[in-house]
This record gives C-alpha cells, structure tokens and sequence, in this order.
C-alpha cells in the first residue's frame, strides 16, 4: 500500500445530489482505474440509473451516496443501503456499503466508511456488511483473487489495494463468493449422462416461450426465490424488481439462452445465460453516444459476444435434495451449454457460487469448471 499524504480533515464528503456530484461519482472509476487493463469501463446510463434514478429496489431499500473530495478533486466515492428485506441477524439490522471507489490513502477510506457508517447507525443498523452494489441480486463482493482477466457481465473488478483498506476499516471476511470458467463444448460424466437420459422420461427441457413470456418471467421468478430461499444473505427478486430484469433480458438474450425444466407442465428448474457484453464495450469507455449505441448494437446482433455468463439459475427446493435435483441442474445446464456452442460462445462464467455451497460445487465442478475469480464480501459491527 501506498504512504499515505493527506490527514481525515482535508477529506470533504457530499452528498451525492447535485448534477456534478452525481456526476463526479460516476467518472470516478475513470481516475481509479488508468492504466488497469483488466477494467471495463461500465456503461454510464446503466451506472446512473442503478444508483441515482428511480427502480424497483428502492421501494424497500433506502439509498445514499457520497463523493469524497480533497481540494476540489474527487478521490473516493460510497453509498449505504437500508434494505427493509434484508432478515436481521442475532444482532440486529443490517445495513449495506457498496460502489466502493478510492485512491490508496486510509484517510480517504476513513472518511467514506466514517461516513456511511453513521448513515447506519443513525437508521437503526447494527452492522455493516458489503460490498453490496446495490444488493445481493445485482453485483456483490470484492475481487480479491485474480485482478489480471476482465470481469464478465455484472461482476465487479478492484484494484489489489483494496481488501487491505477495508480490513484496515475492522471489517472481517465473511463469505467467499467463486466464479467458474468452462468451456461450453465440455463432455459431461457419463453417471451424469447416464441421470440425464433416465430423467428426461419425465422431464421436458424448453427455452424461453415469448409469446408467454411475462408467465415465464414470472415462473422464473417464483422459482430462484423457492431455489435461494434457505441460502445465505437471501432477499427475494420482488415481482417489480424481476420485471426489470427482464426487460433486459429479453432485449439481450436470444431465447435459448433461457432453458427451463418442466415435470409435468409445472416448471421446476431454469437456468439464463448472459451473452458477457463486457467483451463488446471495452472501448466505448462507457459511453454511447453519439455512436455507441450503433457500434453496440452492431456487436450484440451480428458479431456476438464468444463469451457468456450463467448469472440465474435455481431448482426448486422439494427436488433439491432429491436424487433428480442434481440431474434437474445437470439438464438445465447441458441445454444452456449447447445453445451457446451452437452461437459460437468458447468461454462461459459460472457463478456467483458460495464457496461453502458443496452441492452446487460439485455439479458444476463436474462438467470440468475450474475456479476463475473469488469476490470477498466483509462484516463489522457498529
């Protein structure tokens, strides 16, 4: 870590509200980030309307940002959340940190984390948990383990400085969170093969239907909330919160990149893979106009991107411990696996994955995934 040249008392925080706050927190990472060749500037629009305007989450999470300024130039940014569905611990609330930025200097984090802290205690919060940007359903953790290859679609980068700094803050580990790299044209097990060929007597494997697609959403919906709900951190995807996310998807994802398993008509197993657009923004630097949307959109459908990210997936939970659970995830995936083969993808990202979710591990670990990136997310009590 670098020696630190300013004191806590020439850092200024401010609010985030004001036309060049916001716009300071967004171009932020700009400074962070020169020179780092594994970072993908983030489409701007899409920054702006996850953090500053107004979306499904906020209707039960309250949010506020900051910006840290020395001398007039921003040099750290933070925003605390309040989730009203977040479960409480034996402590009590829990309040969340997320869309850390900042250059290498403990004053410049004393004065964030000073900052969204008190936010917290002032709500209620009896902890203090994150990243979270903005909660566990978007991008979650911090890169603690191989900075050198870009994220995929959704994930977050850091620099290498940035875990010791938040320990430095009293925050400990709390869970690890692992990615998977596989190639899609992978041979599974045959005991898997074998599963497979058994389970699909009973079990119909469909993509995404568009004609219906609001019931599949929905469908969809309904079973990562069943799927999670015992998992660590849980809060569910509420029906407007989904609705946005589909909106996306349906723009984004050709229809086999939805596959859903169906045991008598009734859904009970889906799986959605992003086509990783990270590959196809590096040098837009963020910004669409005036000639990114074309150029993007010119990616998107006559390029493709030869990457993908598995980011959704669930089973529902009365066949997660059964013998058909692990065959329901194996269908799902080799469905999903052979849509992107047939659409020239060579690499996929799997995950995120609780580094203490064995089961799930295990399949994926199966089909010959090896572990590419480790996101840390950190506790403190206030």
């Amino acid at each position: 870590m670098s020696s630190d040249t300013s004191d806590r008392d020439q850092i200024t925080l401010v609010e985030a509200k004001s036309r060049q706050t916001v716009n300071d927190f967004l171009h932020l990472p700009e400074r962070i980030y020169a020179g780092d060749a594994a970072w993908v500037a983030p489409l701007m629009f899409e920054q702006k309307q996850r953090v500053f305007e107004n979306k499904p989450l906020f209707a039960h999470c309250e949010v506020a940002a900051w910006v840290a300024y020395r001398d007039g130039t921003p040099v750290g940014r933070i925003t605390a959340q309040l989730d009203q569905m977040q479960p409480e611990d034996e402590a009590g609330k829990i309040g969340y940190f997320g869309m850390l930025e900042a250059i290498d200097e403990s004053a410049v984090f004393d004065a964030l984390f000073e900052t969204a802290q008190d936010w917290l205690r002032a709500r209620g919060a009896a902890s203090v948990r994150g990243p979270y940007n903005l909660s566990i359903n978007e991008d979650l953790g911090l890169l603690v383990d191989n900075f050198e290859d870009p994220p995929f679609i959704m994930m977050g980068h850091a620099p290498r400085y940035y875990s010791g700094r938040v320990e430095e803050q009293g925050f400990e580990a709390v869970k690890d969170l692992l990615t998977y790299k596989v190639r899609p044209d992978f041979v599974a097990p045959d005991v898997m093969q074998k599963l497979a060929t058994r389970a699909s007597r009973t079990v119909k494997i469909r993509t995404l239907d568009r004609k219906n697609r609001a019931a599949d959403f929905e469908a969809m919906r309904d079973m990562f909330n069943d799927a999670w709900s015992d998992n660590w951190g849980f809060v569910p995807f509420t029906h407007e919160e989904f609705e946005e996310t589909a909106k996306v998807l349906s723009l984004l994802l050709p229809d086999d990149f939805i596959q859903i398993a169906e045991i008598e008509g009734r859904p009970v197993a889906f799986i959605t893979a992003f086509p990783n657009i990270n590959e196809l923004i590096g040098d837009l630097r963020g910004r669409l106009l005036p000639f990114g949307w074309a150029k993007l959109l010119w990616r998107i459908k006559v390029r493709g991107a030869r990457s993908a990210r598995v980011a959704l997936m669930g089973v529902r939970k009365e066949y997660q411990y059964s013998r058909l659970g692990p065959t329901l995830a194996f269908l799902v995936i080799d469905a999903v696996r052979k849509a992107m083969v047939k659409r020239n993808v060579t690499s996929v990202e799997m995950g995120w994955v609780l580094e203490d979710n064995d089961g799930m591990r295990h399949i994926i670990e199966a089909v010959g995934s090896t572990i590419y990136k480790r996101y840390r997310v950190y506790q403190k009590t206030l």
